[in-house]
């Protein structure tokens, strides 16, 4: 009884040990698939500044266009 015991138990830590590297495996893939899903940070930021560059630029163009000088 005892040794079916050793087996067992040595089986499931196996099992263990197998199923602790494919979480590993997948939480990496998912990690590497989620960098290219979302865009960098820094791009993004550097675009809506300048998004918003253009947006003001374009509002004053707009008021001073309707000034009477």
């Amino acid at each position: 009884m005892a040794m079916e015991s050793n087996v067992l138990t040595g089986a499931g830590v196996e099992e263990n040990q197998d199923f602790s590297e494919y979480v590993a495996n997948l939480q990496l893939h998912m990690t590497l698939q989620a960098r290219n899903l979302v865009p960098p940070l820094k791009q993004t930021l550097a675009d809506s500044r300048q998004q918003l560059l253009h947006q003001t630029q374009a509002h004053f163009e707009k008021l001073a266009s309707r000034q009477g000088f």
